[in-house]
């Protein structure tokens, strides 16, 4: 049985649903913060995930990040080496959705490399009031050459995806990076 460590760094701009998500993961889907407070800095919680078919498990490490510009530089001290991302945009706010690219390269820049990472829009529930429209998001996914997720953090619909993908994809970088070295030793 293998337990990896992996940091996730949740990004985006204010009022997106970043800690509504992270938390509604974290708690299983049984805390929704119905009183809106925003971040200053970074809130961490931790969650175990499974990865199918095997006796092994990814822990990550949540970095939900302020989203302000104002709290830009504190947040990304905390971001040393992380291991994935998530970039996070509100679907009825296209501003959000361009700074994606923004929050993307700043996570590259502290990553020093390419890390595995998804882009999630969320607030699904307020489709009535979208601005972004899902092949919008998967065609620049697709360039960013990462996943695409939509969910409503509010009605708890695919909230879990994101998370699962993510780790599911650091277990198995790990595991062929593993193998490479496996290979060099021989």
């Amino acid at each position: 049985m293998v337990v990896l460590r992996a940091k996730c760094v949740v990004v985006g701009n204010s009022t997106v649903g970043k800690s509504a998500l992270t938390q509604i993961f974290h708690s299983d889907g049984s805390h929704f913060p119905k009183a809106y407070s925003m971040t200053i800095g970074v809130e961490l919680c931790v969650k175990t995930v499974n990865i199918p078919d095997t006796n092994d498990s990814v822990e990550l490490f949540l970095y939900d990040s302020a989203g302000k510009e104002t709290f830009s530089d504190y947040v990304q001290e905390f971001w040393d080496q992380p291991s994935v991302a998530i970039a996070v945009f509100d679907v009825t706010n296209a501003e959000s959705f361009k700074s994606c690219n923004k929050w993307l390269e700043r996570v590259k820049a502290a990553a020093n490399q390419d890390i595995p990472a998804v882009l999630v829009g969320n607030k699904i529930d307020l489709e009535g009031r979208r601005n972004v429209g899902s092949n919008t998001a998967e065609e620049y996914a697709a360039k960013k050459d990462i996943q695409y997720f939509e969910c409503s953090a509010k009605e708890q619909k695919n909230v879990e995806a994101p998370f699962y993908y993510i780790a599911n994809e650091f277990y198995h970088l790990y595991q062929s990076k593993l193998e490479i070295m496996k290979s060099l030793a021989e």
